[in-house]
This record gives C-alpha cells, structure tokens and sequence, in this order.
C-alpha cells in the first residue's frame, strides 16, 4: 500500500491534470459555447495548482521505473506549465474576435500538456511514447480546430501525417533497441549498454538510435524533420501557433536530453556525431531561408528550427555544462518567443488578423509601445548583447568550447551573423518605412501585462532573473548528466 501511495505522491500533478482535464471536458460538453471564457479560466486555475504540486514534488521513480521524478523534470515541466498558461492567456481575446470559442479549445491543450509532463518524466521507452503521443495528437486537432478555414485543416492533415511517420520511426528505432539490449527501462538500458559496446556496438543498436533521434528530431523540428514546420506555424490559428512555438518545443528538447543522458550515456560517440550535423544544419537552413520570407509566422517557424539548432549545440557538447547550457537556453527562449507571439496576435486591423511582415510599416509612430516591445524581442532572438538572447548564446558556444567544439561554436556564431539580417528587417520595416495603417488597439489588460513582463526579461534589466536561472538550470543539469 504504502508503494502505491509513494507512485501517486510522485506522480500527483499528472494525476490532477489528467482528472482536472477530464472534469473541464464533461463541463464543456454539457455547456458547451456558453462555458468557453469560464473553462479558459479554470484551465488556468488548474495548470497554475499543478505547478504548485511539481514545485513540492519529490525525487524518485513510480511505476516500477515507467515514471522519474527529479530536478530535470521539475524544471521542464515549470517552463512547460508557464508555456500553456501564457498561450491561454494570450488566446482569449483572439479566439473571441476569430469567433472561434469552442469548449474544446482549453480542454485540449491540458491534455497536450499533461503529455509534455510525462514526456519529460518518463523513465522508459514505452511510457515516452504515450506521454508523446498524447501531446501529438492533441496538437494536430489544434492545428485543424479551425474547421470554416481551408489553411487550417490543410495545416492540421500535414502535421498529422508527417507526425504519425515519426511516430513509426521512433517506435521502430525502439523495438530495435528492445530487441538488441532486451529493456524498454532507460535504468536497465544504462547498465546493460556499456558491457554490450565493449564486445563493439551491434549495428541493430546503431540503427535503433538513429531511428529515436529522427523522431525526436521531428517533434523539435531539426533540419532534415523539419518540412512540417513553416506550413504548420502558418496555417494554423495565430493563437496554436504561439502554443506550438512555445511548451511543446520545451517539451520536446527535454525529452531530446532525458533519453540521450538517460540510457544512451554510453553511446555518448555515436549520438554526439548526429546531433552535430542536425544541429549545423538547422542553425543555416534556419537562418538562410528565413530570409525570403514575407509572412511573420513563417519567418519565425524558421527563426525555431534555427533556435533549436543553436540549443542542440549546448547539447552535442555531452556534458553537465552542456546540458546546464541548453536549460538556460529554452529558458530564454521560451520568454522571447512568448512576447512575440503576444505582439503578433495585436496585428489586428479592420477587424481582421494581418501577418504579412509589411503590415509593420511605420508601427513605431502609430503604436510605439508594441513597436518598441517586438524591436527587443527581435534583437533578443538575433542575441545582441546585452539583452537575453546573447546571454543564451554565449552559454551554449562556451559549452561546445569547453567541450572542444571548436568548429561547431565557430558555425554558430556565423549562422548568428547571418540571422541578423530578417531580425533587424523588422525593426527597419517598424521604424524607418512609411506607416501602412494603425493597428486596432488591444483592449486585453492580460496580454498587455504579459508582453510588458516578456519585454522586461528579455530586455537588459532580465539580468535580475540570472540568479534563480543559473541556479534552476544546474540543479537540473546535474540531476540529469551529474
């Protein structure tokens, strides 16, 4: 009895979001339209009390291993829940102007958050891909919950159809581990795997890692998994896209870090070889190709490929600096792009939605608050010193240093030159050009405070958060690769 206690204690905050999640569907079931602002609110209430709880958990495993809870986890899934919680907020007034309220809207991005929550705990192969797969098919029914829109579905059907083949890759690369190592249990696979490489590594073992990292490279959209991303982050609903671009990504990259330090520590050689060229090449193709692009949803689908190219840098550095490096990355990361994203759902004129990057013409005379909020973020993305960006690049580049990346930090510091050119466009296109047409003023007191805080941290006077950072970061790298 007293185990079973020990799982639940663990595992409470999942537990509470998945109750809190089934609780919010048969409310919006029974009132459907009429409950869409009120389960808005409790959807938040709800992920703001998980979060207490993951604060409050403790260290172990639950399950018989399905389940770890520890440092790392705590850390991911707090950026993961303040993710979900800012998407909601920012979705409100959009979703009310869009005439798109539908019950189903909250009550599917607490399930898809519940997933990222296990995504980021789990403790075996088998317990990765459900938590995978519950966030996965909650977001393709987000990509498509715009039902009247042609782009919509079209954004939804291809996220789908790409994410169930990396479904099946991931799971194939699994079986092939299962087979050649005979353990899903990352703790059984870490002991069993250094005995097995020094007889050398089978090659089913080599092709069954290749095969994971290509799944996990789709779900945080690395160069060459990349194709679905710029389709999905335009068509989509402005508000899914600042969701996908936010939690889920965090989601992804910590579950990226958990099953290449958890049981694939031995493999260190092989796995630190792909993740070099997946990240060399999402760094350029990020950073090349957003440069054509003229719709601002596109331009930062690209800008996140190349953000995660730069993260998997830290992280091809296979250390507990690397790993340190990475979390205060998407830290950063997740504030920037949570503040643009707050910007652009204010593109707002004659009672539509505008996303070409010259509807900025002349922002900075019409509306020089929002001008001024997406110039940080735009230079924060770019990481121009001093503002939060820079600080995330420089800790990534020094671990690869550290680690005798030489080469890697090199390219990196070149492919930052090169994405300096569409980040400083937009300034250019805010300050300098004719204006083209004030935008509606956002009458939303919520998404006004929370571009403001996302300003400030991204912002030179963010340094007042370095403390708890660095602190929450190494406490997580060394839980994770101490």
């Amino acid at each position: 009895m007293s185990g079973v206690l020990a799982n639940w204690a663990l595992s409470l905050p999942e537990l509470v979001m998945a109750v809190g999640a089934m609780a919010l569907l048969m409310l919006g079931v029974f009132a459907k339209k009429e409950a869409t602002q009120r389960l808005n609110v409790l959807a938040i209430i709800l992920m703001v009390g998980s979060l207490i709880l993951v604060t409050q958990s403790g260290n172990g495993s639950a399950f018989n291993g399905l389940f770890i809870g520890d440092d790392f986890a705590r850390v991911m899934k707090l950026l993961i829940l303040i993710g979900s919680i800012a998407a909601i907020i920012m979705a409100r007034p959009y979703l009310k102007n869009e005439q798109l309220e539908r019950f189903e809207y909250p009550v599917l991005i607490v399930l898809a958050t519940l997933g990222m929550m296990m995504m980021v705990s789990a403790g075996n192969l088998i317990s990765l891909y459900m938590g995978l797969e519950l966030q996965s098919l909650s977001l393709y029914v987000l990509a498509a919950i715009n039902r009247d829109s042609r782009r919509s579905t079209e954004a939804g059907l291809k996220y789908f159809v790409l994410g169930a083949l990396s479904s099946g890759m991931l799971l194939y690369g699994s079986s092939l581990i299962y087979g050649f190592a005979g353990t899903t249990s990352f703790d059984i696979l870490a002991q069993t795997l250094p005995g097995a490489i020094e007889e050398g590594p089978s090659i089913g073992l080599i092709l069954g890692l290749v095969f994971v990292l290509a799944g996990l490279a789709f779900k945080v959209s690395a160069v060459p998994f990349h194709m679905w991303t710029p389709d999905v982050y335009e068509g989509s609903p402005t508000s899914v896209t600042a969701f996908f671009a936010g939690a889920p990504k965090i989601a992804a990259m910590g579950l990226f870090m958990r099953v290449i330090f958890d049981p694939l520590p031995a493999l260190v050689d092989q796995w630190q070889q792909i993740l070099m060229v997946i990240a060399v090449l999402s760094m350029f193709v990020g950073a090349v190709a957003a440069i054509a692009q003229s719709n601002i949803k596109r331009l930062m689908a690209y800008s996140s490929i190349g953000h995660i190219g730069f993260a998997l840098v830290g992280l091809s550095a296979g250390t507990q600096e690397g790993v340190q490096s990475v979390v205060i990355y998407l830290t950063i990361y997740l504030v920037m792009t949570l503040g643009t994203f707050a910007c652009i759902l204010a593109m707002r004129r004659s009672e539509t939605m505008v996303e070409e990057i010259s509807d900025l013409a002349g922002l900075a005379r019409t509306q020089p608050g929002l001008a001024v909020a997406l110039s940080i973020f735009m230079v924060s993305l770019l990481g121009f010193p001093p503002f939060a960006g820079f600080f995330a690049k420089v800790a990534v580049f020094t671990a690869a240093v550290n680690a005798e990346l030489y080469t890697l930090a090199v390219i990196g510091v070149i492919a930052s030159v090169i994405g300096a050119y569409y980040y400083l466009r937009i300034v250019k296109v805010m300050f300098f050009d004719d204006p083209a047409g004030a935008f509606e003023k956002q009458d939303d007191m919520s998404s006004r405070v929370l571009m403001f805080a996302t300003a400030v941290g991204a912002s030179p006077l963010g340094f007042v958060f370095a403390g708890p950072v660095l602190e929450w970061s190494k406490a997580a790298s060394i839980a994770l690769a101490g």
